[in-house]
């Protein structure tokens, strides 16, 4: 039975591909670095340091990988997972980096993708937008204190996916050679502004939630203070930046023609993630 390694399994998107990944037959291993508690099923691997990375991938015929979040050198962190899988043997590797990460040939996750290109190695990168989840997460905080997604972004729409399905296409094309050597920018089926989002979130919740758009100095401030580098609160506002430009409204129908069934909808994520909202 082949053995697949899922780097960032503890993630949103890691822990719902391991989820489908094992009701699918596969054997799955969970990178982590955090302490083992299952050797049968986990195994230690810290990208930042490269601890246990040799012994991550020993035996594994397909690999999922990202880079994992707070950090801005994505390329330092994953050429060197993609040059020991190589080494090792896999089989199949699908990179998740990000909607817009090939604009660009000089930013790090374009190089981390050019370089598995490079590397002969069976592919697919996928390229998911803006996540719905974020809304249940990074912007939670906002909502429950004030009932207001507080963002910098004027009236600019995203085509937000949910994680679910990025997960799916990412089971997908580990199970499948079909598609290989070939890449995948992955969005919901309508691009949304986030008075539009709030308004969908309002309707599932039974509360008023409202978007107020925030100077980017009131942005910035709030990320440093919730604890974030310097280094990547700058990246967070040049993404953030991009969005307000517009660039996060394009559509695809990726999801749609991998999985045969349309993206899930933000009206169907708010309904499943209503409790993230409800106050006690």
């Amino acid at each position: 039975m082949s053995r697949t390694l899922v780097i960032g399994a503890n993630g949103t998107v890691g822990s719902e591909l391991v989820r489908l990944l094992r009701a699918a037959g596969h054997q799955v291993v969970k990178a982590t670095s955090r302490p083992v508690t299952d050797p049968a099923t986990e195994v230690h691997l810290n990208l930042l340091t490269r601890a246990g990375l040799d012994t991550a991938l020993q035996g594994v015929s397909k690999l999922f990988l990202l880079s994992p979040p707070g950090h801005t050198n994505q390329d330092e962190l994953l050429k060197p997972v993609i040059d020991v899988a190589k080494a090792h043997g896999v089989q199949k590797v699908v990179l998740m980096t990000a909607m817009g990460a090939n604009a660009d040939d000089n930013a790090p996750l374009r190089k981390a993708e050019r370089h598995l290109e490079a590397s002969g190695l069976a592919y697919n990168i996928i390229r998911p937008n803006w996540f719905m989840q974020n809304f249940n997460s990074y912007w939670i905080q906002g909502i429950l204190e004030h009932g207001k997604i507080f963002l910098p972004v004027g009236k600019a729409k995203g085509s937000f996916i949910d994680a679910r399905d990025i997960a799916a296409v990412a089971a997908r094309l580990l199970g499948t050679d079909e598609f290989n050597q070939r890449d995948f920018d992955l969005t919901g089926a309508v691009a949304l502004d986030h008075d539009a989002v709030a308004a969908i979130l309002s309707q599932a919740t039974g509360q008023t939630i409202t978007y107020q758009d925030i100077p980017e100095g009131d942005m910035r401030a709030a990320l440093l203070q919730a604890g974030l580098p310097a280094a990547y609160t700058d990246f967070m506002m040049v993404i953030l930046g991009f969005f307000k430009a517009g660039y996060a409204e394009r559509t695809t129908d990726a999801v749609h023609m991998l999985l045969g069934r349309a993206p899930i909808s933000l009206e169907q994520y708010a309904a499943d993630y209503r409790s993230a909202w409800v106050k006690a």
